[in-house]
C-alpha cells in the first residue's frame, strides 16, 4: 500500500519546480541537470594538472594527474558525494517507496523543522548564502592550488595576475568596461526600490476579510483557478488569462482583493509602489520594469506562480482612450460625457456615432446638473453650489512589452549561440503571472494595456451595496464592543449610501473614540451618530451666531427639512444642521434609503419643491423679506429645471435642446433656421420662458405646502436653535411627534409650548426688521434631552400611538 504524501506547508526549496505530492516517483532529471556538476569538478582537476604541468615541464600528463589525484583528493570526495546523490535521484525516479521515504521522512522532516524555526524569506537567503559560499570556497581552493599558496592569499592575488596577464589593448578595454561598470552601478541602484515582496507567510488576509464585493471576489477566484491548475483550460484549448483590472473609486478594496487573491494561492505576492517609476533621469523606468519582470519569472519558475500588484496604475499607463484619436473606449468603462442614470442607449449606437457624440460633448462646457452626481443632495445656506506623470519616456512601452514578450526565447546562448550553430532557440517555459492593476481613473490608461492578452478582465470595484455594507459594519464591529442591534446597523447601512470599506472602518474607529472620550468602553448608537456627523461635516466652525440670524437659519432649514420630509419619498434625511461650517451657515442633507438607479419627473419635482422652500419660506414667514443664502438653493433648482425641460423630456417638448444647438437645426419653442433672428437666441430665450413658467408654478405649489405645514417648520427650528445638529430620524421624530434615538419629539405635542414657540417666532421678525435684540428668551423644554437607547429602539419603526 502507498504511504500518502505528508504536505509541506510553505514554499518549497528555491530552484525547485512545482510541487506535485501525489506523484509515487521523483521526476526524472534532463541529461545535462545529471552531469553539469561532475563536468564542472573535473574542469577544476584539469586546472590543477595543468598548473603542476606548468611548474614542471618535464612532467608527465599521467605523473601529474597521479599527483593531484593524491594532493587534490578533496575534489573526488565532492565528486563522489555528487555521483551519490545522482545515484540517489536515479533510484527515486524508478523506486516510489524509496522515493516517498526520503521525501516525507527525512527530507520532509527536515522541511518541516525549519520551517518552524525560519520563515520561508529566510530559509531562501540562507540556501543562497550557502551556495556562495561553497562555490567561493572551491575556487579559493583551486587557486591556493595553482598559485602554490594559501586559499585566503590567492583570493587576493588573483586580481593582480589575471591584471598582469592581460595584453595591454585588453588592459584598456577592462579600464573602459570598468567606467561603463560605474554607470551601470549607478543606474542599476537607481532602479532598485518601490518593489516589495510578500511571501505566503506574510499575507494574513483571505477572501473571507473581503466584505461588500462578493460579485467581484466570484470572478477573480476563477482566475486563481486557472493559477492553480492552469490545465483546466490549457488542455481544452484555451489559455490562462493573465492579467485583471481592478478600477473603482478609492476605498473601495482593490488593494485588499489582490492581497485575499495571493493569500488564497499561497503565491508570493510583489507590490509595486505607484511612484517606483517615476525617476529623474530618462531610461531608469525602463530598468525597472525590465528588472521587475526578471524577479517576476524568477519567482514564477521557482513557485510555481507570482501574482504582481501595480496600485494606481494610472501613474504608469497614463495616456488615456480619448487621447488616441479613436472611438473605442476601455472595456468595462463608460464614456464619461455620458455616465448617467438610465439605460445605457450610448451603446446602440455605431462607433462613429459614439466618437461623434463623444467629441461634441467634451468640446462643450456640460451643465451643471450633467457633471457627475454628488454623493448626497444638500441643502444649504449661504453657500456656493460648486462642483475637477507618470513614469519617464519609455517606461510604458516596455511594460507593455513585458506583457507580450513573456512567451518569447530568453538567454544570451539560448537566443545566439544555438542560432549561431544553427539549432532552433528553446522556447521558454509557461511563467504563471497573474497582474494585478488597480486604477481610479481607468478611461486615462493606454488603450494598448488593456488589449486582450495583456489585461484579459476588467471589474469594477464600485461602492458596496446595502448588504455589502451591512456585512462590512458587523465586521468591524465584531472587532470591538458595541451595543448596537442588527436593526440599526442595517439602519446605519441605509444611512451611508456611498460608505467604502475604508469609510466604514474609520467611522467604527471615530465611534470607539468618541465612547472611550466620555469614560465609556462600549460603543452605543449616539457614538455612531456623533462620529458620522463629524466625519460628513466636519468640525463646526467655533463661532455664534446672533439670536435673530440663528433663529433665520433655522427657519430657513426647517423648510427644506419639512419639505423634504412631505414630498421627497424616494430619500431620507440624513443630517440637519444650523452649525456653521466652513462653506455654508445651515444644511440638510439627504440620502437615498435604498439602491436605486433611476429617476423619474415626480422625483425631480419633488427636489425641485424643496430648493424652493427656502426662497418660500423665508418670505412666508418674515414677511416678504429673504436672505441672500438662497442663491445656491435657486441654482439647483434652476439646473434641475433646466435638464427637465430641456434634455430629459419631462417638460413640453420631446427633442433635445443640447443636440439641437449642435446640429443648428432650430430648437423647441424658437424660430427656424432661416430666420432672421438667431435661432440659438430664440431658443434659448423660449427654454428660459418655460423654464421660469415652470419654477414659478413649483414655488406656488412649495408655499402652499409650508403654509400647511406652518406648526412642523417652527417646532422643527427651535429644536435646530436648542440642538445645532439633529440626525435624520430625529428630524422625522420631532415631525410626528413622539421619541426618537437622540432626541425626544414627543413634548411639541403640547400646545402650550408651540404658542410660545409662535410668540418667540414673532420676536424674532420683529426684531429682524428693527435690527435689535429679540425681546422674549428662546424656550425651554428640559424635556426635550436625549434619551437612552432603549427608550426609542420600540417605536422607532412607526408613530407613537
Amino acid at each position: 500500500m502507498t504511504e500518502p504524501a505528508i504536505h509541506v506547508e510553505g514554499l518549497r526549496p528555491p530552484d525547485e519546480g512545482p510541487r506535485d505530492d501525489h506523484r509515487p516517483t521523483r521526476p526524472k532529471l534532463p541529461l545535462w541537470d545529471r552531469i553539469k556538476f561532475i563536468l564542472l569538478l573535473s574542469l577544476l582537476w584539469l586546472i590543477l594538472v595543468w598548473a603542476s604541468m606548468a611548474d614542471n615541464p618535464l612532467l608527465p600528463f599521467v605523473d601529474a594527474a597521479r599527483l593531484e589525484a593524491r594532493e587534490s583528493f578533496w575534489i573526488f570526495v565532492i565528486m563522489g558525494a555528487e555521483v551519490l546523490r545522482q545515484l540517489h535521484f536515479l533510484i527515486s525516479e524508478r523506486w516510489s517507496g524509496y522515493h516517498l521515504f526520503w521525501t516525507n521522512r527525512v527530507f520532509g522532516g527536515f522541511e518541516r523543522l525549519t520551517h518552524r524555526r525560519f520563515s520561508d524569506w529566510t530559509r531562501f537567503r540562507f540556501a543562497r548564502a550557502i551556495k556562495w559560499v561553497f562555490w567561493i570556497v572551491i575556487l579559493a581552493f583551486v587557486a591556493g592550488a595553482v598559485l602554490d599558496t594559501s586559499p585566503v592569499l590567492a583570493m587576493f592575488e588573483m586580481p593582480s595576475i589575471i591584471w598582469n596577464l592581460l595584453p595591454f589593448i585588453l588592459q584598456l578595454v577592462f579600464i573602459l568596461l570598468f567606467v561603463v561598470l560605474q554607470f551601470v552601478a549607478i543606474f542599476w541602484f537607481l532602479s532598485k526600490g518601490g518593489v516589495e515582496t510578500y511571501y505566503p507567510d506574510d499575507i494574513k488576509t483571505r477572501f473571507t476579510d473581503v466584505w461588500g464585493q462578493d460579485h467581484v471576489v466570484d470572478r477573480v477566484k476563477e482566475n486563481i483557478l486557472f493559477l492553480e491548475k492552469p490545465e483546466a483550460i490549457e488542455t481544452k484549448g484555451g489559455y490562462v488569462p493573465g492579467g485583471i483590472l481592478l478600477w473603482g473609486p478609492p476605498g473601495t478594496g482593490k488593494t485588499l482583493m489582490a492581497e485575499a487573491m495571493a493569500g488564497e494561492t499561497g503565491r508570493p505576492y510583489v507590490f509595486v509602489d505607484p511612484g517606483a517609476f517615476a525617476n529623474m533621469f530618462m531610461g531608469v523606468g525602463i530598468l525597472k520594469v525590465k528588472s521587475l519582470f526578471r524577479k517576476l519569472r524568477k519567482l514564477a519558475l521557482r513557485y510555481g506562480g507570482v501574482i504582481v500588484f501595480f496600485d494606481e496604475a494610472d501613474s504608469l499607463g497614463r495616456r488615456g482612450a480619448l487621447a488616441q484619436g479613436g472611438p473605442g473606449f476601455p472595456r468595462g468603462t463608460t464614456p464619461a460625457p455620458f455616465q448617467h442614470d438610465g439605460c445605457h442607449g450610448f451603446s446602440y449606437l455605431s462607433e462613429q456615432s459614439q466618437w461623434l457624440l463623444t467629441r461634441n460633448a467634451m468640446a462643450s462646457t456640460l451643465p451643471a446638473e450633467d457633471q457627475p452626481r454628488t454623493r448626497r443632495s444638500r441643502f444649504v445656506m449661504g453657500g456656493n453650489m460648486m462642483g475637477g506623470g507618470g513614469g519617464d519616456m519609455g517606461t510604458l512601452q516596455a511594460l507593455l512589452s513585458e506583457l507580450s514578450g513573456l512567451k518569447k526565447p530568453r538567454g544570451f546562448v539560448n537566443r545566439y549561440v544555438r542560432r549561431l550553430l544553427g539549432m532552433r532557440p528553446k522556447p521558454p517555459p509557461k511563467y504563471r503571472i497573474l497582474v494585478v492593476m488597480a486604477s481610479n481613473l481607468p478611461e486615462a490608461l493606454d488603450e494598448a494595456l488593456l488589449r486582450p492578452g495583456r489585461i484579459d478582465r476588467i471589474y469594477k470595484v464600485g461602492y458596496p451595496s446595502k448588504a455589502g455594507r451591512v456585512r462590512t459594519y458587523q465586521g468591524y464591529l465584531d472587532k470591538v464592543r458595541h451595543e448596537l442591534t442588527d436593526d440599526e446597523i442595517e439602519k446605519l447601512a441605509v444611512i451611508t449610501p456611498y460608505a467604502t470599506g475604508a469609510t466604514i472602518k474609520d467611522l467604527v474607529n471615530e465611534a470607539l473614540i468618541t465612547a472611550i472620550r466620555d469614560d465609556r468602553e462600549v460603543i452605543e448608537w449616539r457614538d455612531v451618530m456623533d462620529a458620522k456627523r463629524l466625519k460628513q461635516l466636519g468640525p463646526p466652525e467655533d463661532v455664534e451666531y446672533i439670536e435673530r440670524e440663528r433663529h433665520a437659519v433655522a427657519v430657513h432649514e426647517a423648510c427644506h427639512a419639512v419639505a423634504a420630509y412631505r414630498t421627497r419619498h424616494h430619500m431620507e434625511i440624513d443630517v440637519a444642521t444650523i452649525e456653521k461650517g466652513a462653506e455654508y451657515l445651515g444644511m440638510v442633507a439627504s440620502i437615498k434609503p435604498e439602491d436605486q438607479f433611476t429617476r423619474w419627473r415626480t422625483e425631480y419635482e419633488s427636489d425641485i419643491y424643496v430648493s424652493l422652500a427656502s426662497l418660500a419660506g423665508e418670505k412666508m414667514f418674515f414677511e416678504g423679506d429673504s436672505s441672500s443664502g438662497v442663491s445656491g438653493d435657486l441654482e439647483s433648482a434652476t439646473a434641475v429645471a433646466t435638464q427637465m425641460e430641456g434634455f430629459w423630456g419631462m417638460g413640453s417638448t420631446v427633442s433635445s435642446y443640447s443636440l439641437s444647438v449642435q446640429i443648428g437645426i432650430g430648437t423647441p419653442g424658437g424660430r427656424g433656421q432661416g430666420q432672421r433672428e438667431n435661432p440659438e437666441d430664440t431658443a434659448r430665450r423660449a427654454l428660459a420662458d418655460r423654464i421660469e413658467d415652470n419654477l414659478a408654478t413649483l414655488l406656488e405649489q412649495t408655499a402652499a405646502l409650508l403654509k400647511e405645514n406652518r406648526r412642523e417648520v417652527l417646532t422643527l427650528a427651535h429644536a435646530l436653535e436648542i440642538h445645532k445638529t439633529l440626525n435624520g430620524e430625529d428630524v422625522a421624530a420631532i415631525l410626528e411627534r413622539r421619541p426618537g434615538p437622540l432626541v425626544d419629539g414627543s413634548i411639541y405635542e403640547s400646545d402650550e409650548l408651540v404658542r410660545e414657540i409662535e410668540a418667540y417666532h414673532r420676536a424674532a421678525v420683529a426684531a429682524h426688521h428693527g435690527h435689535a435684540k429679540i425681546s422674549l428668551a428662546l424656550p425651554a423644554t428640559p424635556e426635550l434631552a436625549a434619551t437612552p437607547d432603549a427608550a426609542w429602539r420600540a417605536p422607532v419603526d412607526g408613530p407613537a400611538s
